[in-house]
């Protein structure tokens, strides 16, 4: 039987890998509980294992700018240490990683081998963390980049928006940076379904289909939960200034998984309606 371990596994994307595993052989690591940063405990947690999916991260965009040794250690050094670890233990490790590693001047989806152009200290850091990984680990790296995830498990853009809408007549959201609104329960079973096809190692876009604004993402909200989609009311990028800068374009092309046999994951306002469906707004 496979064995798998999960790091990170308290975040949003851990719990839902957690779900999509159950009832197999699965050790599910929080950050409490495992410092990828430290390669000795690593290889301690990795040894065992066949599969290793790293889902921990340090996703602070914006304290990025300013502890970006900090983001450093976790993104890229903690990438490394999974690799290293899960090379000599002759493990698969998927590392997730992040539309943030482009640099979001594109007008069309970005394909898999797109050169990295990050922006942010973020995007810097977790570039980093799949060059090394992959360095470390070349036959047995899988890099999975996703974007604009929400989920039960923690604090995200859909509960942000539905706490605003809690307390706030309208709510102002920018239209100018297009993406790719997707749902962690989604993301954890297309993972495990590309390694149950064992599929070639190598880099993957997985994010639900189709494309949107921050504003259609949260019109899209309101009228999932039953609220008045006309609440919500568009602004720009420069109303909203943040110390890291934000790709203004992060949708992200799909044509691994037609190499690999697997279909990409269903659209946006599918997988949105069937997370409210199961329950993850509360």
């Amino acid at each position: 039987m496979t064995s798998y371990l999960i790091t990170g596994a308290a975040g949003m994307l851990g719990q839902d890998l957690q779900h999509a595993l159950s009832g197999r052989d699965v050790t599910a690591l929080s950050r409490a509980d495992l410092d990828v940063t430290n390669l000795d405990a690593v290889r301690a947690a990795v040894s065992g294992h066949d599969v290793v999916i790293n889902a921990s991260a340090y996703t602070k965009v914006d304290d990025a700018e300013s502890n970006e040794a900090d983001a450093f250690a976790v993104n890229a050094t903690g990438a490394q240490n999974l690799a290293i670890a899960a090379s000599e233990s002759g493990a698969k490790l998927v590392q997730v990683s992040t539309d943030y590693v482009f640099d979001g001047l594109a007008t069309s989806p970005y394909d898999e081998a797109t050169p990295l152009n990050p922006i942010s200290a973020y995007g810097r850091t977790k570039a980093e963390g799949e060059r090394l990984a992959q360095a470390a680990n070349p036959d047995g790296t899988y890099i999975v980049r996703t974007a604009w995830l929400y989920g039960a498990g923690g604090p995200n853009f859909v509960a942000t928006m539905l706490r605003l809408a809690a307390s706030h007549d309208t709510v102002s959201v920018v239209n100018d940076q297009l993406g790719q609104p997707t749902w962690t329960g989604d993301l954890a079973r297309q993972i495990i379904e590309l390694l149950d096809a064992d599929a070639a190692p190598g880099i993957y876009h997985a994010t639900n289909s189709g494309q949107a604004s921050w504003f259609d993402f949260t019109r899209e909200i309101f009228q999932v939960v039953g609220l008045d989609s006309n609440r919500v009311t568009p602004t720009t990028s420069a109303e909203f200034v943040r110390p890291a800068p934000r790709p203004d374009y992060s949708v992200l092309g799909h044509d691994s998984w037609a190499r690999a046999g697997i279909s990409p994951m269903r659209n946006w306002k599918a997988a949105l309606s069937a997370a409210h469906s199961a329950g993850v707004f509360g």
